[in-house]
């Protein structure tokens, strides 16, 4: 399906909810010139082109989240999206209204619609950057319509939806401004973004035992756990791209496992293997095993297990509207703070 022809299905979307069904198939989108990649993003390496800088190499985490969906045990590796999609949906439940038209960016197989009704939400967009991922979309009775679209690329026209939901997509964006505009850009005035994504502490355990390791071993260390955003960038980052009433918190979750290869392997069966264009594609077995022994020394616990920290930033914006709630207009205050003291005091109080 062209750009144009999601354009017609967003226009068609008040037509009701008959033509909105859950369908097996996907609509693939295919970019023309007007948008078209620009920069190095859109050569065979991190040096090709000029624009913004180019971190992750999104075709390899496009075939990463490809393989990791057709797995036949690949549902055990679902328990950290699904833990965050619910919480994202309790953020969805907070805002007391209900969402005609939903975007939920990077939706994977579809883990925060599952703990959605159609009360809040009427009809969704599914998109993901993974086409077998989006086959396998769980099932929901909100009606769904899923698209195979890039998240750093959105073909939707401006104003379309009253909701954007992401959970655990947009830690691997290289331009993660641009998509934060994009995002305000599709969204109605008075819309609401509501995303998760990794921190910068997540799997710090991992990262500082391959990090001690590889140095022991090999005389120097390779980046091998992806770079995350910092909280204190966050909020930054959503007020650069004209977001207001912004919240941001932090989460961390915790997951023990046996030790560093099942960790390893869990991260593999996710999707959420390293992408960046300066990784090293192999280890050697000496530094994996002293990783290991390093792992558990630092952090083991007593039961000879291993936690791996994934550190949760979510975050709420608005696309600014007139009708919301704005700060009085400085100097108009009535009140001193150095008489609030007294509003609680009886009367005669203050006298000796």
């Amino acid at each position: 399906m062209s750009c144009r022809g999601v354009q017609k299905l967003l226009q068609g979307a008040g037509s009701g909810p008959a033509g909105w069904t859950r369908t097996p198939c996907c609509c693939r989108l295919r970019y023309g010139p007007c948008r078209a990649r620009s920069g190095p993003g859109s050569g065979s390496g991190p040096g090709s082109g000029s624009g913004s800088m180019n971190v992750f190499n999104r075709e390899m985490k496009r075939r990463q989240k490809n393989w990791a969906a057709v797995l036949q045990d690949g549902h055990q590796y679902d328990y950290l999206r699904e833990e965050v999609g619910s919480r994202v949906a309790d953020r969805v439940y907070d805002v007391a209204r209900s969402f005609p038209l939903v975007l939920d960016l990077g939706g994977g197989k579809s883990y925060i619609a599952e703990h959605l009704s159609k009360e809040v939400v009427q009809r969704l967009v599914l998109t993901d950057v993974s086409q077998q991922a989006l086959k396998l979309g769980r099932r929901s009775d909100i009606p769904t319509r899923s698209v195979v679209a890039d998240e750093e690329f959105l073909p939707f026209r401006e104003n379309s939806f009253h909701l954007v939901v992401s959970s655990l997509s947009l830690h691997w964006i290289n331009d993660l401004p641009r998509v934060l505009s994009e995002i305000h850009r599709v969204l109605k005035p008075d819309g609401v973004f509501i995303g998760a994504m990794a921190g910068g502490d997540t799997l710090y355990e991992l990262r500082c035992s391959l990090q001690l390791a590889q140095s022991e071993r090999e005389g120097g260390f390779s980046p091998h756990v992806s770079p995350y955003t910092a909280v204190t960038d966050l909020g930054n980052l959503l007020g650069r791209a004209r977001f207001n009433m912004l919240t941001v918190d932090v989460d961390d979750v915790q997951v023990h496992y046996p030790g560093i290869m099942e960790l390893m392997t869990d991260l593999q069966g996710m999707g959420e293997s390293n992408c960046a264009w300066n990784r090293r594609s192999m280890l050697h077995r000496d530094t994996m095993l002293a990783a290991a022994a390093v792992y558990k020394e630092m952090y083991g616990n007593p039961d000879g297990s291993v936690p791996a920290t994934f550190q949760i930033l979510y975050m709420i914006g608005w696309k600014p509207h007139e009708s919301q709630a704005k700060p009085a207009r400085r100097g108009s205050a009535t009140v001193s703070f150095r008489d609030l003291a007294k509003v609680s005091r009886p009367d005669g109080a203050d006298q000796s």
